[in-house]
């Protein structure tokens, strides 16, 4: 059986690692010319954690990454009001990491080439359209540059994962049109520095309309000390109706962002100082797509950002496509039908990821944040904190995503 993955981004690395693992034959088809490591930190939870941990890749991501050993909020006022422990710290049987993107997305990448061979990874092929029949699905590709056709390849069934701009998505759905604008733009960067607290917390400052996240994302200090600190603001920017397109290269305007934190210098961490440290800091405008009644048509079935792309709150975005590589590899284990095991992981993974979509609108665990500055805009003494409603909202984020713990501790 031979599985056609459009897009080799984590999903669809992920995907054709998985269901090589399960005895399939697999090619990925990727767009660009040369595979590079975009984008900043993200966060890996201990659900997908478990997945690579069985493609037999923790090690290596543990060697790039940070282990992160809890999760803590505070306000605009640098006011701790909310701290848990993650991953193994927590009592998961996976542990959680903090990573640059692109490392994740380079170990992927040489994983795969490794396994799969270099000849089951084309890069320079750009999906231009798609067919199916009874026997077999043609996937048509070009040059992207160019525009000139580079062949055709056959297969048993395809899988777009080939990001939020989906060519499989759009050929499914041609008349969905663009992302939804959420009205927030996030601004990221890295930099070098200090670390903060005890050098494993991932922080969340302020509220939903002027917000901070740090995270350290590599363990290498260099001879002063310095980590590498990933960190993204987020901003409600109304006006900036042009943010239209996620796009992980537009240059923001770094003074005005220090401007605007001036005042965000707690004892624990200078933001306008971490801001002002970064080589460069991008925009990207936070938008995801309505969730999808269906993705799964006949041999075709779509992964990853390509089927449920969402804000990246309460660290999801990647995680969730890691969870769609492994239930689709078990959905196709010892079986012939291929249609049938695809429509299973529709059933399964289309109504668990809208969800999570609708709830990371709906400000996901981070709606503690708006909480807090509703009820405390000037700050509050630690009776105040409301303890047992922050803990609801917290608990029943990870029921909706999947990583609640006595429920994913039962998993081997």
């Amino acid at each position: 059986m031979k599985a056609i993955i459009i897009g080799g981004g984590i999903g669809g690395l992920t995907a054709a690692l998985c269901l090589h693992k399960i005895g399939l034959e697999v090619t990925v088809f990727e767009s660009v010319k040369e595979v590079k490591p975009l984008g900043v930190g993200i966060n890996l939870l201990p659900h997908s954690v478990r997945v690579l941990t069985y493609l037999g890749l923790q090690p290596i991501i543990a060697e790039n990454a940070i282990e992160t050993t809890d999760l803590a909020y505070f306000n605009k006022f640098g006011q701790a009001f909310w701290s848990e422990p993650r991953g193994r710290f927590a009592g998961y049987k996976w542990p959680q990491f903090s990573i640059h993107r692109g490392t994740l997305q380079r170990i992927l990448f040489e994983e795969a080439l490794r396994v799969l061979g270099s000849e089951a990874i084309k890069t320079n092929h750009h999906l231009v359209s798609f067919e199916q029949n009874e026997q077999e699905v043609i996937a048509h590709f070009a040059d992207k540059e160019t525009g000139q056709s580079i062949g055709r390849e056959t297969g048993d069934f395809l899988i777009g994962a080939d990001g939020i701009n989906s060519v499989v998505r759009q050929q499914l759905y041609p008349n969905e049109g663009p992302p939804v604008y959420s009205s927030n733009v996030l601004y990221r960067g890295t930099t070098r520095m200090k670390p903060f607290l005890n050098g494993t917390t991932m922080v969340m400052v302020g509220h939903m309309g002027q917000k901070m996240v740090a995270y350290p994302i590599h363990p290498q200090r260099d001879a002063e000390g310095n980590m590498l600190i990933n960190w993204v603001a987020n901003l409600r920017e109304n006006d900036k109706v042009k943010l239209e397109v996620r796009d992980w290269n537009r240059a923001a305007d770094q003074q005005r962002l220090v401007k605007i934190y001036k005042n965000w210098m707690f004892d624990w961490l200078d933001v306008p100082a971490m801001i002002a440290g970064a080589n460069a800091v991008y925009e990207f405008p936070m938008s995801d797509r309505n969730p999808l009644e269906r993705w799964t048509f006949g041999r075709i079935t779509l992964l990853g950002d390509a089927a449920h792309p969402m804000y990246p709150i309460g660290s999801n975005g990647a995680s969730q496509a890691i969870l769609d590589a492994d239930y689709l590899a078990e959905c196709l284990t010892d079986t012939q039908n291929v249609m049938e095991a695809l429509q299973v992981y529709n059933n399964e993974r289309v109504p668990a990821t809208a969800k999570v979509v609708l709830q990371n609108r709906a400000k996901g665990p981070d709606e503690i944040m708006d909480r807090m500055e509703e009820r405390f805009p000037a700050g509050f003494s630690p009776d105040q904190i409301p303890h047992t409603e922050l803990e609801e909202v917290m608990n029943h984020y990870k029921k909706i995503a999947g990583f609640d713990i006595q429920t994913l501790n039962q998993k081997s």
